[in-house]
């Protein structure tokens, strides 16, 4: 069941799922009103040309996008904690730049909780996102991190 399209609908609600928790962090957002947000207005619409903006989200899987972010809300705790053993001494999460944030910890959850999703694949479409956000160095950065936390994430 790893057709194209599928694969195209969650790259579409990794990205998604990376603003949507980018909005909750900087607006203090309530999980449900995000998601609803979202729903009524980014997913799984049909795109007219005036609204070209949206257009990355109008395939996105969206119980994908639902499980990625009430994931990250709910084991966020655990998840900076993970992240925060993987950065360098002198670094804390309060350092990085709140989108990069978002990106490691939806990328940290699919580590996670996501067993359907391969190592690989993960990482792969994180580091992707980063790179719609910042230059190839941050998406390196993602890289490694994700990498880090995939060896203990999927110990075993």
């Amino acid at each position: 069941m790893n057709s194209p399209a599928r694969s195209k609908a969650r790259s579409a609600a990794r990205l998604a799922a990376v603003q949507a928790l980018y909005q909750q962090h900087m607006e203090s957002t309530a999980l449900n009103k995000l998601l609803d947000e979202f729903h009524q207005h980014r997913l799984g619409r049909t795109i007219d040309d005036d609204d070209f903006d949206d257009a990355e989200y109008a395939d996105a899987e969206v119980p994908f996008f639902d499980d990625v972010v009430r994931g990250v809300d709910a084991r966020r705790d655990e998840i900076d904690a993970l992240l925060a053993g993987k950065l360098a001494a002198g670094w804390s999460l309060a350092r990085l730049d709140k989108s990069m944030l978002q990106v490691l910890r939806a990328g940290t959850y699919e580590l996670l909780a996501r067993q359907d999703v391969p190592v690989a694949v993960a990482i792969s479409e994180y580091v992707d996102v980063a790179k719609a956000f910042f230059d190839d160095g941050q998406a390196k950065f993602v890289n490694g991190i994700l990498d880090a936390v995939a060896k203990e994430a999927r110990a075993g």
